[in-house]
């Protein structure tokens, strides 16, 4: 009860306090997190699985790790138009059950067939979790912080995936794959609990979008999947291209530049936001350009570490940029499909660079390296066309908005002129009111100084 109605007896009912954005966002960083690391659970003893349970050959390994990614890049566009149709907790939840059953899965005797269906189920629940969190989180930040967080989203991916082989192999050696299929089960159940408290996102007002490859991510993709390559480059033959210099501990590159990739992600994620996305993106290219030179050139470990440590801190920089300018240039109703489509030009630059890059190795692994370069600085380029189509898109809008604003300017004035000066009550009504003639109409007084008649109205 309020203290102006206190008197009266009424009781008004206080609206309960919005949800805080920083607790919605947190639950969306662990759900990733949680699911991802869940993911990658399974990774370190699906070759073991296959060769020593099921009996397949190094040719199943692969297919069962390419079965998921492809499923994952096919199906992220379509998860964002789920999350703005339905809701993305809705999407997410359906991510997370959809990995628990996936994991659970695992221990059936269903031989290869049965592996490849486990793996197409984890590369669906892949999409719906990591899309449908993008969509939220871009929604629910605000624009002069959007880089930041969504920085800090990708991490979350990047924290699980980094975390799951390492506990799955604990698992695996303390227990047996049955401990590894629980563990990975009991993440997506523990981020369907914690989305389960989470407030509802909200879905879109305005009708979503049938395509699956809206134009607004073509380019900030293409942007991303050039950066990608070098990722792919240091991650399948950043060891073997130490190895045939005869330098020792080629394998430690990636996790330099895994390193670099999470420290300046956090010490740096705000700058777009400061900045813009454009100035980012050159020094992110360049950097990533930079780095993987000194990887194609280098004559001892030492060069080749910085080579490794300068190319992933520059190549953390790139996805939240491009993220932004994605954004601003979709129309609301391709939101959701865009950061899919934008997200699977990565996963695409991942197959791409390992059939490219393998073919090209057996010529010279400089040659992959400086490769990788140069599509690096091709980057900024794409950003750019990317960033200019969409000013150009806004000038337009707001060029249709003034012109239809002066449009219902104009009209209004023609209108006022054309409209008559209403007219005052008339003496016969007055007459009317005093002698007792009393329609049934509305009734106003009006105050005289020496009668107050009863004007119908």
């Amino acid at each position: 009860m309020t203290p102006s109605n206190r008197g009266s007896g009424q009781v008004t009912a206080i609206p309960p306090a919005a949800p805080s954005p920083k607790r919605t966002f947190a639950g969306i960083f662990v759900t990733v997190w949680a699911n991802f690391t869940a993911f990658g659970v399974a990774v370190p003893v699906i070759p073991t699985l296959v060769t020593q349970t099921i009996g397949g050959s190094a040719t199943l390994v692969g297919a069962a790790f390419a079965t998921a990614a492809v499923l994952a890049l096919v199906f992220r566009p379509v998860a964002g138009r789920l999350a703005q149709r339905h809701g993305p907790r809705r999407v997410m939840m359906l991510g997370s059950l959809l990995a628990a059953l996936a994991a659970a899965a695992y221990a059936l005797p269903f031989g290869e067939a049965g592996l490849l269906s486990v793996r197409i189920a984890i590369g669906t629940a892949e999409a719906l979790v990591m899309t449908a969190g993008a969509v939220w989180t871009v929604s629910l930040a605000p624009v002069s912080r959007r880089g930041r967080i969504i920085g800090i989203y990708g991490l979350s991916m990047w924290g699980g995936l980094a975390a799951g082989p390492i506990l799955g192999e604990l698992a695996y050696r303390l227990g047996s794959y049955s401990l590894v299929w629980a563990t990975a089960a009991a993440l997506s159940i523990s981020a369907s609990i914690v989305l389960a408290a989470l407030p509802k996102g909200e879905r879109s007002d305005s009708p979503v979008s049938a395509r699956l490859l809206p134009p607004a991510a073509i380019l900030p993709g293409l942007a991303l999947a050039a950066g990608g390559f070098g990722y792919a480059a240091v991650t399948s033959f950043g060891a073997l291209a130490m190895a045939s210099r005869g330098i020792d501990g080629g394998s430690i590159l990636l996790s330099l530049f895994s390193a670099a990739y999470v420290l300046v992600r956090l010490l740096a994620g705000g700058l777009s936001d400061r900045f813009g996305p454009v100035p980012l993106i050159l020094a992110a290219a360049t950097l990533e350009a930079t780095g993987l030179t000194l990887i194609a050139l280098a004559p001892n470990w030492g060069l080749a570490a910085a080579g490794a440590v300068i190319a992933g801190g520059g190549f953390t920089l790139l996805y939240p940029s491009l993220a932004i300018i994605a954004v601003a240039t979709a129309p609301e109703s391709e939101r959701g499909a865009t950061l899919g489509a934008v997200s699977s030009f990565f996963d695409l630059s991942i197959g791409v660079a390992g059939l490219a890059g393998g073919a090209l190795a057996a010529v010279s692994y400089s040659a992959v390296f400086g490769l990788s370069a140069v599509l690096a600085l091709t980057a900024i380029a794409a950003a750019i066309a990317a960033l200019r189509r969409s000013r150009s898109r806004d000038d337009s809008r707001d060029r249709s908005l003034a012109d239809r604003s002066q449009a219902a300017i104009r009209s209004g004035q023609g209108r006022s002129r054309e409209r008559p000066r209403p007219a005052g009550p008339s003496r016969a009504a007055c007459r009317c009111a005093r002698g007792g003639y009393r329609p049934s109409a509305r009734v106003i007084r009006v105050r005289h100084p020496r009668r107050s008649p009863r004007l119908r109205v």
